[in-house]
């Protein structure tokens, strides 16, 4: 896979390296030209490669152009606070088309891996329901809004596992893999907003973020469904 998109792998390593220093050195100018180019080169990537072709990579697209939005609200906080606001529903937003893109997968074969899909399940419920109740008691007027956030990125993970045997297994592990560190930087960016920062949490959440963005659009370039029972 790196071999095959040589171009856009080289030119995503070094933005990710170029954010990574500002975030490193608090090079603001440098982090508001780096941080956008993200989901910019990824949109690139997912339209030439794609052409846009089908419901899936459409929702993918529109996706992150919602990921770009909540990046440039959140990068606007310091000018007004209610752009961390706006920023997180453009970023639930995402979220949200990115579970109805793998939903048309988990539609392509409904009955398939009952098994696997009650393993995720009973995960997600343990794993978020655990999450919820630790950041909790930090969330004084906000626990409604986190809850919908929580339940939307369990979402997310279940939708992810419900492509299994649905689609090729390196665009499933790819999709899965991404998803998984995406909910990790979610965890990570509530941390610090609700609890408090720790050492190095911007460089830490940038750089799993962007890592979780690459895996999510590459799988969903190499997407091939293996069953097809409607149009997607």
């Amino acid at each position: 896979m790196l071999n095959k998109h040589r171009v856009f792998n080289l030119a995503y390593a070094l933005v990710f390296i170029l954010v990574l220093a500002a975030e490193y050195w608090h090079l603001t100018l440098l982090a508001s030209i780096a941080k956008p180019c993200v989901p910019l080169l990824l949109i690139a990537f997912l339209c030439v490669t794609t052409n846009l072709s089908g419901r899936f990579h459409q929702r993918l697209f529109t996706g992150l152009i919602f990921s770009l939005t909540g990046s440039t609200l959140m990068m606007m906080h310091d000018h007004d606070r209610s752009y961390v606001l706006y920023g997180i529903i453009a970023f639930a937003i995402f979220h949200v088309f990115y579970i109805s893109a793998f939903y048309l997968d988990f539609l392509s074969a409904k009955e398939l891996d009952k098994k696997g899909a009650r393993v995720a399940i009973v995960s997600c419920l343990v794993a978020f329901t655990g999450f919820y109740l630790y950041i909790r008691p930090h969330l004084p007027v906000m626990k409604l809004p986190a809850l919908i956030c929580i339940f939307i990125a369990a979402l997310l993970v279940m939708m992810a596992s419900f492509r299994n045997q649905r689609v090729n297994p390196l665009s499933f592990k790819l999709i899965l893999g991404g998803v998984v560190l995406l909910v990790i930087t979610d965890a990570l960016a509530a941390q610090v907003y609700f609890a408090g920062e720790f050492y190095r949490s911007g460089l830490l959440i940038s750089a799993v973020y962007m890592l979780a963005q690459y895996l999510i659009i590459s799988g969903g370039v190499e997407r091939k469904l293996i069953h097809t029972q409607t149009p997607l």
